[in-house]
């Protein structure tokens, strides 16, 4: 009898857990992105060659690194337009900085700094200044694309052009490879553990959610909000610098359009993955999902020999979708 009841105990167990994993919105997307997959299986027989899933996955890796910081940006309502344009500034200054002769290590961290420092300067502009994210990133992205270029030619202004980067131990972050899988896949798939486990587990992590829920009892709590606020948008930066110097190590050049459109790219995958642009909802691992949907809808178009418009007018409809999802979904919980 106790044996019954032991076993009736741990399938209503299982039960209750099958539908708690069913009601997230993560789940939901995951099962997107394998019936796309499927559908893709049968669209074209390369898809599923291993060859091809690793190059998913490398393409998809900078977005993937840049949602990160997205993720925990949207969670506090904010957002960021100028992630493409500190992807090209980070990489340009740091193979500029190798050019001319720079510690190839010392200039990487300095690439680093740089990307930090863009990002901090949008929180304090958010948080100091109060200028709406919106607002202040979007100069910040026109200015980071003129420091991308500012650091492509000089002060003279000459023609654009992209700086090599030669060395292979950098390059190696964006181009090499550990067994049969890209690295640039292996520093996402850690930063990606890493931070949701921070984002889940850690003061500072319930601190974002609660930024985003309600600042003002946030801040009657206690939290710190423009602290938070800036504390994302530096650690953007940071991510940003990475996927910047991955590109470059990836191509061997810093080229002066590195990350144009990539705001896009990683705002439709953070609301794909169950962002809500109000804020206080979120999950990285939600993010890298919307992720892989982005790099598997553009692998389609070039299996599938689609014309460049059609991949253009494709995804910006996805990023529309998306957007129109979350309003959708917010106006249909109760209260909303």
């Amino acid at each position: 009898m106790a044996d019954a009841v032991s076993v009736s105990k741990g399938q209503k167990e299982k039960a209750s857990l099958l539908s708690k994993i069913m009601k997230q919105r993560e789940t939901g997307v995951f099962l997107v992105l394998v019936l796309l997959c499927v559908v893709m299986g049968f669209a074209s027989p390369y898809f599923w060659k291993p060859q091809n899933i690793f190059n998913i996955l490398r393409n998809m890796s900078t977005i993937g690194i840049i949602s990160i910081g997205m993720t925990m940006i949207i969670i506090t309502a904010g957002i960021d337009l100028s992630v493409g344009s500190m992807v090209g500034a980070t990489g340009m200054v740091t193979a500029r900085l190798m050019y001319m002769g720079m510690n190839p290590l010392l200039a990487v961290v300095l690439g680093f700094a740089f990307g930090f420092f863009l990002g901090a300067v949008n929180g304090l502009m958010i948080t100091r200044v109060k200028i709406p994210p919106f607002i202040a990133t979007l100069g910040m992205m026109s200015v980071a694309r003129g420091l991308t270029y500012f650091f492509a030619t000089g002060i003279k202004g000459a023609v654009a052009s992209n700086i090599p980067l030669a060395n292979s131990a950098v390059g190696f972050m964006g181009g090499g490879y550990i067994g049969p899988i890209p690295f640039p896949v292996i520093e996402m798939v850690v930063l990606v553990l890493v931070f949701q486990w921070f984002l889940s587990n850690t003061v500072t992590g319930r601190q974002i959610y609660a930024v985003g829920s309600n600042a003002e009892a946030a801040r009657l709590s206690g939290v710190n909000s423009d602290r938070i606020q800036i504390f994302v948008y530096t650690l953007t930066g940071g991510f940003c610098a990475m996927s910047g110097i991955i590109s470059a190590g990836l191509l061997s050049t810093a080229a002066t359009n590195a990350g144009t459109g990539t705001e896009m790219d990683v705002i439709a995958a953070v609301v794909i993955g169950g962002a809500s642009l109000s804020g206080g909802e979120g999950s990285i691992r939600g993010a890298v999902v919307g992720a892989a949907i982005m790099a598997v809808i553009k692998n389609a178009f070039v299996l599938l020999h689609l014309p460049a418009f059609v991949q253009t007018i494709t995804l910006g409809v996805v990023v529309v979708l998306a957007v129109a999802s979350d309003g959708l979904r917010k106006k249909g919980q109760p209260g909303k």
